[in-house]
C-alpha cells in the first residue's frame, strides 16, 4: 500500500490540498460547498459526469439541510467515490485454457510493451507458465523491449522482425503456446491511432485467426491507458471499443501524473473492469486494482 500512496502522490495532492483549502469549518451543504466540490473534482480530471454522480451520492448521504463539517464531506466523498471505483473492481481471472490468450492493446507510448512484461512477471509469481508474442511489428524498437522483458523474467517470446504480419505472429505463438500446454501468452499489438483503420483492420484480422485455433479467443482484450492523458484517455477507450471489445484496463504512469482522477471517469462512463494500475516501471509495479486503497490514497 505504501508503494500505491507514494506513486499517486502527485494526484493525491492535487485533490486533497484542493479539498483542505476549500472545506473548513462547517455549515450547510447548500450551492456554494456543492460548487466548491464540483470545481475541485473537475481540476482533479475527475470528469463532467463523474463528478455529478458523486455529489449527487453525497447530497443524498448528508441533506441539504444538515450541518456538515470538512471531516463529514470528506468522509462521504470516501464512501461515494469508493462506491464507484468498487463497480469495476474486478482482477483479471484465468480460465482453465490452455492458453488463456491476453491481447494487450492501447496508444503509442501508453506503455503497452513495458505492460506485457509485468504481466509476465505477475503469471509467474503466480505458478504460471508464460510466453510473449510481439505483435507490434510496427514499431522497431517494440520486439528487442520485449525480447528484453522476455530474458529478464525467464519466458519465451514469439517474434518475426520489424515489418511482419502481426496475425501470423501472434497465431504462431498461440499455436506454439498450445503445444507446450503453457497456461499464458501475452500478445503486443501496434498502437498508430493515427492510421485508425488500418489499425482496426490489424486488430480484427488477429482475433479471426487465433479464433480458428480457440473460437473462445482472445480471451482477455487488455487496453492499456497512460493515466497522464487525463480526459483524453475517455476518447482512446471509445476508439478501441469501436475496433475491438475491451474486457478490461490497465492504468499505467500514475506515479508520474496528477490526472489519476481520470479513473472515476473511465469507471462512470464504460463500467468496463479496471484490472490494474501501474506505479512505476519496474517489473514489480504492476498491482491488480484496489478501490479502496485508491480513493484511501488520495485522501491520505
Amino acid at each position: 500500500m505504501k508503494d500505491l500512496f507514494a506513486a499517486i502522490e502527485k494526484t493525491k495532492n492535487k485533490f486533497s490540498l484542493g479539498f483542505k483549502e476549500r472545506f473548513k469549518g462547517s455549515g450547510k451543504l447548500d450551492e456554494s460547498p456543492i460548487e466548491d466540490l464540483e470545481t475541485l473534482l473537475l481540476s482533479s480530471d475527475v470528469g463532467v459526469s463523474a463528478s455529478q454522480r458523486i455529489i449527487s451520492d453525497l447530497r443524498a448521504s448528508v441533506g441539504k439541510d444538515a450541518l456538515i463539517s470538512d471531516e463529514l464531506i470528506a468522509n462521504e466523498l470516501k464512501k461515494s467515490m469508493t462506491k464507484l471505483l468498487e463497480s469495476v473492481e474486478e482482477p483479471l481471472f484465468v480460465n482453465n485454457k490452455s492458453p488463456h490468450v491476453v491481447l494487450i492493446v492501447g496508444a503509442n507510448g501508453a506503455g503497452k510493451t513495458t505492460t506485457c512484461g509485468k504481466l509476465a512477471k505477475f503469471f509467474k509469481a503466480m505458478e504460471k507458465t508464460v510466453m510473449l508474442a510481439s505483435g507490434d511489428t510496427f514499431r522497431a524498437a517494440a520486439t528487442d523491449q520485449l525480447d528484453f522483458w522476455g530474458e529478464k523474467i525467464g519466458v519465451p517470446v514469439v517474434s518475426q522482425g520489424h515489418g511482419a504480419d502481426s496475425a501470423s505472429v501472434i497465431y504462431d505463438a498461440f499455436t506454439s503456446a498450445k503445444s507446450r500446454n503453457l497456461d499464458v501468452l501475452i500478445a503486443d499489438t501496434a498502437g498508430r491511432l493515427q492510421n485508425k483503420l488500418g489499425l482496426m483492420e490489424e486488430l480484427k484480422k488477429i482475433k479471426r485467426v487465433i479464433s480458428k485455433i480457440d473460437n473462445s479467443a482472445p480471451h482477455e482484450v487488455l487496453l492499456v491507458l497512460d493515466s497522464g492523458v487525463g480526459q483524453n484517455a475517455i476518447d482512446q477507450v471509445r476508439v478501441f471499443n469501436e475496433m475491438i471489445e475491451v474486457s478490461g484496463l490497465v492504468l499505467t504512469k500514475l506515479d508520474g501524473t496528477a490526472k489519476g482522477g481520470v479513473i472515476f471517469s473511465l469507471a462512470h462512463d464504460f463500467k468496463i473492469p479496471i484490472r490494474f494500475i501501474g506505479l512505476g516501471e519496474k517489473e514489480d509495479q504492476l498491482e491488480i486494482f484496489n478501490a479502496k486503497q485508491f480513493v484511501e490514497g488520495i485522501f491520505t
